[in-house]
């Protein structure tokens, strides 16, 4: 990790299991509409937040109930003119046991605080990673 990533971590009393198959319900968390796979490494698939964001990742990495792992191929928002803050950096969700819970530390590699949407960007992944994926993985043990 280095000064151009973001990451925020969460702890949920569920298993490691039950955290990484909440991540990838990806219409379960993260908020907006999601088109194509993200199950299998090389699926791609698009998200949408209305017209403000257009995102389009490659799954990269799957290692189950560890981590996974996408790449940001193309990226649009509304409100920055550089359209490729996004492009190229990659989104991780490492997932391990400590202390009787299950951590998971999100990161955005390459979401650098010099970024005109690092603003907006880190909080809206606050929201999603502590409250809709939090919320996600305590309702689906229940």
């Amino acid at each position: 990790m280095s000064d151009h990533d973001f990451t925020t971590t969460v702890s949920v009393g569920q298993t490691p299991h039950e955290a990484y198959s909440a991540i990838l319900n990806v219409d379960g968390w993260w908020t907006g509409s999601n088109e194509g796979k993200c199950d299998e490494v090389g699926d791609e698939f698009i998200h949408r937040d209305g017209e403000a964001h257009y995102c389009k990742l490659r799954v990269t990495g799957l290692a189950p109930n560890k981590r996974v792992t996408w790449l940001v191929l193309d990226n649009h928002f509304t409100f920055v003119e550089n359209q490729d803050e996004w492009k190229d950096t990659q989104i991780t969700f490492e997932i391990a046991a400590a202390e009787g819970q299950t951590q998971v530390r999100f990161a955005h590699l390459g979401l650098a605080p010099e970024f005109e949407c690092f603003e907006v960007c880190s909080n809206a992944w606050v929201s999603l990673i502590n409250g809709s994926l939090r919320t996600l993985i305590t309702r689906e043990s229940d």
